[in-house]
Order: structure tokens, then C-alpha cells, then sequence
């Protein structure tokens, strides 16, 4: 697998760090899980069990060692850093200054190992008015303001409810950290990978500021292209109350439409672009689409060229064909269901590793590996079990 020999030390919670290591356990890369005393990673708490373990830790920790270590104690935090020594990339998500205080910042890490990644996951950066707000996904989100183009059918704000700004931090991480291990080849050293959770929401709006660059306003949801000003992308309801989408703006496929429908004269209003004008061309899709329940509708388009797509719940997603054919859902010996892993190769594609660690499990093993008695191993794990009832 492509990330063979590869040693991760992965100090992150909840989603973006974790996630950005199971895409590199996934394909190869040893990844050991830094966990504090007591309970752990949240992730094994948070949300729907089945086999032990909780779905979201199931989805974001598979294939990966744990070590369970109280970094506020000396011998915690040298056992961190003696195994920095042997590490390719090192992965925290505290707010700024916390592992400075802690002792495993970036300065005491590289200071230790040079050639060390080190990649920082925080909401605002570490630099910035904002780096020490507390802050997750939403607020992120928020700020960037993504939360202002979610707009429902009562023209207020609503929920995003994909964690866009944890899950683009994730993959621009992991785009970091791959060119930073590529420069490294060249100079021998690592370097200080800063992410930001602000900046990754900011970053996924290409194509929808054109109204704030070229006329210093925010847009006007309603009558952007992509955000429903276009007959053409947009979201409607069946006879049955669920939902179809077409999902693609271009001429020739609206022409395709209309002339089955008979009305190739609502054409021009698409030639004109999104906008207000095109809301007599959504009122007719809104009323034939209302004529057919949406399996009935997955019928009729079966085969004609344009962009649609039935509005399935996640359950359906899972179960579709799709899904299956491109591995994104997979199945343990248990048969327990995963998410797949999406990065894609021909040679040496990626072999999920399906064990799930219990907290702390792989301590021993780890630090024995680092050349501590057995006797100091014993003392380390002591200081980081469960104090007062594990509060």
C-alpha cells in the first residue's frame, strides 16, 4: 500500500484529525492513537452502538494502536516524545498554545526529530483575532459564512448538516502533510502543517463569490445559479412527498427536458441565466414533478440524457449499487457495515483494516518497542489509568 512504513502519531479528537488518519491507516500507514486516561476518544461515546463500539468510532478509528498516556506527568510526556523520535508525522487538534504548555508542541517535537510533519487542526489557525475561540464545526461554518447560504423553505438559516468545515480541514490536511513528506524527500526535513477549520469553509466557495468580488455584496441565495435560481438545479417534490433534483444547467440538457415535456418554449429563460426570471420555469417542473411518485419518476428518466438524481435518505445511499461497486461500504467478519475508503488506486489500492483497539491496548507493546522496562512501562500505565471512578 502506498503509505507503507509510514509512522503517524495522532493526538486529534472527535472528527477532522481522526478522519484524516484512517484515510492513512487505510492505505498502509501505522497510526497510533494518543489517548488520555479515563474514557478516551469521545468518539467512542458519541452516538448509536452495535458490536461494542460506536458507529462514528468504528468509521473513524479502524486499523489503528492505541496508547493511553497522562501527558501531564514527566514520563507521559517524554514517552510522547521519545516515540516523535521515531515518527513520520505528528497530528494535534487543540486549540492554539495547548501542546505548547503540555510539552509536545511543534518546537519540542522537531527539536527531537527534524524530519517530523507536524500538522496543527484547529477551528481558527494559530494565527489570528479568532485562534483562541473555542469552536466546532458550526460556528466555523458560521463565521465563514456557509451557514447564511443554507437557507430553508421559510427563508431563515438552517442546519448544514454535513460537517463541511471538519471534513474539508481533513482533506487539506491530508493534503499537507503529503506535500510536506514530499518536499522532505528533497530536503531532509519536516516542516509545520497549520490548518484551519475557518479557512477550509472559506476555501469551498469558489463558485459562489462572484457576487462578493465583483460587486462587494453578499449573494442573494434564492438567485444564484447553484444555491436554487436555476430551474435546472434544484430540488422538487414528488406526488408521493419525497423528492427528486435535476442537477444540471446546461442547454442541452434543458433542451432535452422541455421537449419531452413539450415546452421548448421556456428555453430562453435558461439562455438568460439564473435568477427571478426563470420562477415561471420552476412553477411548471414544480407541477408535473408533483404528478408522479419519485420511484416512478427514476423510471422515466431511466435512459434519457439529463442530469437527475432521486433525493435518497443515507440508508438508501448505503444500499445503493453504487455504493457497493466503488467500495464505499464495506463489511467486517462480523459483518458490522464501514464507510469505504474513497482515494482510489489501480496499483496498491487501500486495505482497510477492520480491529478496533480498546483504550490503551497497544501501550506495552509501543513503548517496550521504544526500549522501557517493563517495570517503567508498568509506572507509566499506572499514571494513566482512571482516577476517581475514571471522572
Amino acid at each position: 500500500m502506498k503509505l507503507e512504513g509510514l509512522r503517524v502519531i495522532d493526538l486529534s479528537q472527535f472528527l477532522p484529525g481522526p478522519q484524516l488518519t484512517l484515510m492513512m491507516a487505510d492505505h498502509g500507514a501505522e497510526v497510533i492513537k494518543i489517548e488520555p486516561p479515563g474514557e478516551g476518544e469521545p468518539n467512542r461515546h458519541i452516538g448509536p452502538a452495535i458490536g461494542g463500539h460506536t458507529v462514528f468510532f468504528r468509521n473513524t478509528h479502524r486499523g489503528k494502536q492505541s496508547v493511553c498516556l497522562d501527558l501531564k506527568t514527566v514520563a507521559g510526556r517524554e514517552a510522547l516524545l521519545k516515540l516523535a523520535e521515531t515518527a513520520d508525522v505528528f497530528i494535534e487538534a487543540f486549540r492554539p498554545g495547548v501542546v505548547d504548555r503540555l510539552g509536545v508542541g511543534y518546537a519540542a517535537v522537531s527539536a527531537r526529530n527534524p524530519r517530523i510533519v507536524y500538522c496543527s487542526i484547529s477551528a481558527f489557525g494559530q494565527t489570528g483575532p479568532y485562534r483562541d475561540i473555542p469552536a466546532h464545526d458550526l460556528a466555523t461554518e458560521a463565521l465563514a459564512g456557509l451557514v447564511s447560504l443554507n437557507i430553508g423553505q421559510d427563508g431563515e438559516p438552517t442546519m448544514p448538516h454535513v460537517p463541511v468545515a471538519d471534513m474539508a480541514a481533513s482533506l487539506l490536511a491530508f493534503g499537507g502533510i503529503m506535500m510536506a513528506l514530499y518536499r522532505r524527500v528533497q530536503t531532509g526535513k519536516g516542516d509545520f502543517v497549520d490548518i484551519s477549520m475557518h479557512d477550509a469553509a472559506l476555501s469551498c466557495t469558489p463558485n459562489i463569490t462572484g457576487q462578493v468580488f465583483a460587486h462587494g455584496r453578499a449573494p442573494t441565495v434564492k438567485h444564484e445559479r447553484s444555491l436554487g435560481g436555476g430551474a435546472f438545479y434544484n430540488i422538487y417534490r414528488t406526488k408521493d412527498g419525497r423528492h427528486i433534483v435535476l442537477g444540471a444547467q446546461e442547454l442541452k440538457f434543458v433542451r432535452n427536458l422541455l421537449g419531452e415535456f413539450g415546452r421548448l418554449d421556456l428555453v430562453p429563460l435558461c439562455e438568460r441565466g439564473p435568477g427571478p426570471h426563470q420562477q415561471p420555469l420552476i412553477d411548471f417542473l414544480r407541477g408535473r414533478f408533483a404528478e408522479r411518485t419519485r420511484d416512478e419518476w427514476v423510471e422515466w428518466f431511466r435512459g434519457k440524457d439529463i442530469g437527475f438524481a432521486p433525493v435518497k435518505d443515507l440508508r438508501e445511499a448505503f444500499d445503493d449499487p453504487q455504493a457497493d461497486a466503488r467500495g464505499m461500504r464495506l463489511r467486517d467478519a462480523d459483518g458490522h457495515e464501514h464507510i469505504g475508503t474513497p482515494v482510489k488506486f489501480r496499483d496498491e489500492p487501500g486495505e482497510p483494516r477492520f480491529a478496533l483497539p480498546s483504550v490503551g491496548e497497544h501501550t506495552h507493546a509501543v513503548l517496550r518497542a521504544l526500549g522501557y522496562s517493563v517495570d517503567t512501562i508498568g509506572s507509566i500505565e499506572a499514571a494513566a489509568r482512571p482516577r476517581d471512578g475514571g471522572k
